[in-house]
């Protein structure tokens, strides 16, 4: 029997893989161009005013971060989680619960020293966030549940419940709206260097490498990937698979629920229904565009950020419908996964 010799691959595979995004993007724009083109409108006009309003001056810049802040936080969450092949769809459930636990915070301990009231502000958000992740850990764990299914669920259940707080117990007094009462303005974060960017925003981006190092560096880490790898492997090998499983959701809880209390801090001020622009749901996305890499999240946030700032900019300035403008982001998102998929097959041939 002969051994089949391997063709040299003109392309190595690393660049192939690390292109992949970049390429995907591009076709999504291209695909994107051709719709902008059939609306009747001029796609390179219509891209660069979609650039500018993300990246045209230190206004758009601060609002493309500002996005960024909490789909990076949640994205970071979802990648620990995707590593250990724990399926966490609850980001938006642990958000909102997260706000919840630390609005509670600012609500009725405004009067403590302001930095410790800072960390009781995150630490509020954080634990919040994995308490409720905890819910969806033990059913896992105990019954063998579907985490899928129970993180979902329990993000209705999460949204519903602070809508009905913020109707009755934590209405506001003497008002009619569903909200509750403003934020004393001491619990907001410092911003940096004169603008409206703020310390939440540095942070999410100080997590980058430190997640990165857990992942990678760390004996925790090890633990996660090889969970994720093989689990009856990683088990065989004297590896707690159930105490991974907890360990994943707890800290992409922990990051959810922080992302929660940061923009309820420093975008609403108050606690009320509409706290979310759909991040739990967009992180998951942004973990899967990023490669379950603290780096390439990071670029995807960014990336992602600027679509949605850019997309608006589009439609208020350019006269273009929303509709079209979400049909492009969602066009350019399964471009870069269709090609992402494509350039994996191709490196297991």
């Amino acid at each position: 029997m002969t051994v089949r010799e391997q063709k040299p691959r003109i392309i190595p595979l690393k660049l192939i893989s690390a292109g992949a995004p970049v390429l995907g993007g591009l076709l999504g724009l291209l695909i994107g161009a051709f719709l902008i083109w059939v609306s009747g409108a001029n796609p390179f006009e219509a891209y660069l005013v979609m650039f500018k309003g993300a990246f045209g001056g230190q206004r758009q810049i601060t609002e493309t971060l500002l996005k960024t802040c909490p789909i990076l936080l949640i994205g970071l969450g979802m990648t620990v989680a995707f590593r250990a092949r724990v399926w966490n769809i609850g980001g938006e459930g642990q958000y909102f619960m997260g706000a919840l636990m630390g609005g509670l915070v600012a609500l009725y301990l405004s009067g403590l020293p302001q930095p410790i009231l800072w960390i009781c502000l995150l630490l509020g958000g954080v634990l919040g966030g994995m308490l409720w992740a905890l819910i969806p850990a033990f059913f896992k764990i105990r019954f063998g549940m579907s985490e899928i299914i129970s993180t979902l669920m329990l993000n209705y259940i999460a949204t519903l419940f602070v809508i009905y707080l913020t109707r009755g117990p934590l209405q506001e007094p003497g008002g009619v709206l569903p909200t509750s009462a403003q934020f004393n303005p001491v619990t907001q974060l410092p911003t940096l260097f004169g603008t409206r960017v703020h310390l939440g925003v540095l942070l999410a981006f100080v997590l980058v490498p430190l997640v990165y190092v857990l992942l990678w560096k760390t004996p925790l880490g090890f633990r996660l990937r090889a969970v994720g790898s093989r689990a009856s492997v990683a088990q065989y090998a004297g590896i707690n698979v159930n105490r991974a499983i907890l360990t994943a959701m707890v800290i992409s809880g922990g990051l959810a629920g922080m992302a929660g209390i940061i923009e309820v801090l420093m975008t609403h001020t108050r606690l009320k229904g509409s706290i979310s622009g759909g991040y739990g749901f967009s992180a998951i996305l942004v973990a899967l565009l990023g490669r379950m890499n603290p780096i390439g999240v990071a670029i995807a946030s960014v990336f992602f950020a600027a679509l949605i700032i850019g997309a608006e900019t589009m439609h208020v300035l350019y006269g273009l419908p929303p509709q079209l403008a979400d049909a492009i982001q969602a066009v350019i998102i399964l471009s870069v996964l269709a090609v992402d998929a494509w350039s994996r097959m191709r490196s297991e041939k």
